[in-house]
């Protein structure tokens, strides 16, 4: 830590502080908080004044302006009232994910599944809960063990896994490869568990039960930059679909380590070269790759303008010489893979926090964990309302119908409260027809379609991942 001096004022930060605040001609103070130093609950509580300024006014409107829709926009409050997920003090840092979150969750592993299935990957299982020994193996046990839930029994050791590479080494390792074997694309959405301080739990952006779409890929040298590039693809695919633009970040060595520089400071080059001939700019995160292995890093930016860090892609010489694994060669000789970690969401639990945040809560009927509600005007409809959602889930769309004895202006209130891309009115018209009354979550009344007419739109709509309802 170092010490500041403004003038007749100390201050006890990292700094630096600006020469002089001649120039500010806004500034705010936001709130006052307790914070414990450094983060850690045991050490002691201090009192923390946030505030901000600007050079000029116009500036900090937009900064203000930009905090009270990330308020509206919270996916911690959100979640709860949209019946997306659960944050409960009987298990801090592990979600509940309720039916309709669970659904939104499960969408994004579907397509996930889709694209890599299409890319060649191949999906495995590995054990949640292994021994000691493989991760003092794997370099986990000396550089990330405080990160680890732990346990013992029968005087012996064992870990939850925080991530899936070892267990990925084990199964390359478990019979002999050949060239003609590789790339070899191990790909895995199994649960993981990283202890987290409780200061620093933050919703899903940062919690202790986490699922990734993670994957191994072990490649021949000479492969990396092919499939580095082929990794970018799929990272440009999800990021496009979902209208978010990103910014690449080479994370270099960090003074925790294994593995030589000369190896680093290689699967730097790599990494660079790999993103420049895919054309796209790459600027230098000094420090903060991994300690196996140099890193990209995608920082997604949201509806607000504000950055998250998303998808990684990990180049490692480390762990498959720490394992020993090898392949047989064109030669006839033993030769080292080279290991690509990578994930293009991140973690589910942080990417869905994310999209809540994008979207308002107000998803994409693709992505929306009811993507229609139907409402009977009167009691009578109910049977009627029934058929039109099994017609629905018959097409493999979410439905669900409001059967609660409220009047209709009130329910359609709801679904638009609740963020429903399209409320179905069913009455006797409807019936007699066999036709809805479409009202949209972005336009309001539609009017009145044949069923099979409002299946297929929202059909189209859902094949192409539209961003907007009609």
């Amino acid at each position: 830590m170092t010490v500041y001096r403004q003038g007749e004022f100390w201050d006890l930060c990292r700094g630096p502080h600006l020469p002089s605040t001649g120039r500010i001609r806004s500034f705010k103070l936001l709130s006052v908080a307790g914070a414990y130093w450094r983060g850690d609950e045991k050490r002691p509580m201090l009192q923390r004044v946030y505030g901000t300024a600007f050079a000029q006014p116009k500036e900090l409107k937009h900064f203000l302006w930009v905090r009270e829709e990330a308020k509206k926009r919270d996916h911690r409050r959100l979640g709860p009232e949209l019946g997306l997920f659960l944050l409960r003090d009987e298990a801090p840092g592990f979600p509940f994910w309720l039916p309709r979150g669970h659904a939104l969750y499960r969408t994004l592993e579907e397509w996930s599944r889709g694209l890599q299935g299409r890319a060649g990957y191949r999906e495995v299982s590995t054990p949640i809960l292994m021994r000691a020994e493989l991760w003092q193996r794997s370099g986990h046990w000396g550089h990330y063990r405080e990160n680890m839930f732990t346990l013992v029994r029968e005087d012996e050791e064992f870990a939850v896994k925080p991530m899936n590479c070892p267990a990925h080494c084990v199964i390359f390792g478990s019979e002999t490869r050949s060239y003609r074997d590789l790339p070899l694309r191990l790909a895995e959405y199994g649960q993981l568990a990283r202890y987290e301080r409780s200061g620093t739990l933050h919703g899903l952006l940062r919690v202790r039960s986490l699922h990734q779409d993670d994957a191994h890929i072990y490649v021949e040298p000479e492969q990396i930059g092919w499939e580095i590039r082929s990794v970018l693809e799929l990272v440009d695919e999800v990021y496009g679909t979902l209208g978010m633009s990103y910014e690449i970040r080479l994370a270099t060595r960090p003074e925790d380590f294994m593995g030589s520089k000369e190896v680093w400071e290689g699967a730097e080059r790599d990494l660079a070269d790999a993103v420049h001939a895919s054309g796209k700019e790459l600027v230098t995160s000094p420090g903060d790759g991994a300690f196996y292995g140099p890193k990209l890093e995608f920082h997604v930016t949201d509806a607000l303008g504000r950055r998250w860090q998303c998808a990684t892609v990990q180049l490692d010489w480390n762990l498959p010489e720490r394992f020993d694994l090898w392949y047989t060669g064109a030669d006839g000789q033993r030769h080292r893979p080279v290991m690509i970690h990578r994930a293009i969401f991140g973690t589910i639990e942080r990417f869905v926090g994310v999209l809540t945040e994008h979207f308002a809560g107000a998803f994409p009927s693709w992505l929306a964990p009811v993507q229609a509600l139907v409402l009977p005007i009167a009691e009578r409809h109910v049977p009627y309302a029934d058929r039109v959602c099994h017609a629905l889930q018959e097409h493999g769309r979410r439905a669900e119908v409001d059967r609660r004895d409220e009047k209709i202006g009130y329910k359609i209130r709801q679904g638009q409260l609740q963020k429903v891309p399209y409320m179905l009115v069913v009455g006797d018209r409807e019936e007699v027809e066999g036709a809805v009354a479409v009202r949209s979550r972005r336009n309001g009344d539609l009017g009145m379609e044949p069923l099979d007419v409002f299946v297929r739109h929202l059909d189209e709509e859902v094949v192409r991942r539209d961003l907007e309802t009609r």
